[in-house]
């Protein structure tokens, strides 16, 4: 994912990417390659100075801690989603940010969709009438390797947080009943404890309802898109299509660290915080626990 947002930042006039931690030689040799001064600890990174932000790409299960030690050093942080593997780390985050008074935003690059940011307005302004069903869904070309699997939070935590943080935003209701099913086989036979797909049905708080349906193996192509049935219209957003390949991602991406920059830098806040993170992993584990799975990596 680090390497994601380096390609989506490439283009970008306001922010630039100028250092990178990385343990990993391999990586940190491509990375030295693109220009960039590499450490082998975040730590060092720091003690080197010359950072306005720092952007948290690493796996899932070392967002909490990587938020302690960079918030120790006074600087605005952007954290890849969900940071943490579930609401009580995503709420001693919030506490992290507090006692040090940073900015900490999470990367719910969903909000920087143009047409996703039209559909929120037309809802908001009544175009749609009263919304009856949102549908969001999320189909990977490929699953990522078993061992990020292993420790990613399982399908709901890694993937369904970004439909569950969606729905949240685009509607402005809260999600009150919840039910979950998951497809019992994995074809990947070394992604313990992890499903292949899922599919979850909420009821929210202003009595819309909402469907959200996950895969990890879509073989034309990753598939991102959400549909929403109103009283008097009906709007489809194809978010990612395997046609369009990453691009519709990275300019999303680049949007999002780019309004970061304008709220470090004394702008307005305009992405998702750290309170709907939490949201968004209490309503993630409440939907692993009606399918009956289990929160990946929580024990790491």
């Amino acid at each position: 994912m680090g390497q994601t947002h380096i390609r989506a930042l490439a283009p970008s006039s306001t922010v630039e990417i100028v250092a990178a931690a990385e343990p990993h030689e391999v990586a940190a040799a491509m990375l030295r390659g693109l220009g960039l001064r590499v450490h082998s600890t975040v730590s060092d990174m720091l003690d080197a100075g010359n950072l306005d932000g720092v952007l948290v790409a690493a796996p899932t299960d070392q967002h909490l801690a990587l938020v302690e030690v960079i918030a120790s050093a006074s600087l605005p942080i952007l954290c890849e989603k969900p940071c943490g593997l579930s609401s009580v780390q995503a709420h001693a985050a919030l506490d992290i940010a507090r006692r040090h008074g940073v900015l900490l935003q999470v990367g719910y690059w969903r909000r920087f969709v143009p047409a996703l940011q039209d559909l929120k307005e037309r809802i908001a302004a009544g175009g749609v009438g009263t919304p009856y069903l949102t549908m969001c869904a999320q189909w990977d070309h490929t699953p990522p390797a078993p061992q990020f699997r292993r420790h990613s939070g399982g399908i709901f935590v890694d993937m369904g947080v970004h439909e569950i943080d969606e729905i949240r935003w685009l509607t402005g209701q809260e999600v009150a009943q919840a039910s979950a099913s998951a497809f019992p086989n994995v074809e990947d036979q070394e992604a313990v404890g992890d499903v292949d797909s899922a599919q979850a049905m909420l009821t929210l708080s202003g009595g819309t309802a909402a469907f959200i349906s996950l895969g990890r193996f879509q073989p034309e192509g990753d598939l991102v898109a959400t549909e929403l049935f109103g009283s008097s219209d009906h709007a489809r957003v194809n978010v990612i299509q395997p046609a369009d390949g990453e691009r519709p991602q990275l300019e999303a991406l680049r949007r999002q660290a780019e309004a970061f920059a304008r709220c470090a830098t004394g702008g307005p806040f305009e992405g998702a915080s750290i309170e709907d993170a939490e949201v968004a992993l209490s309503v993630a584990e409440r939907l692993s626990r009606a399918a009956g799975l289990k929160i990946l990596g929580r024990e790491a």
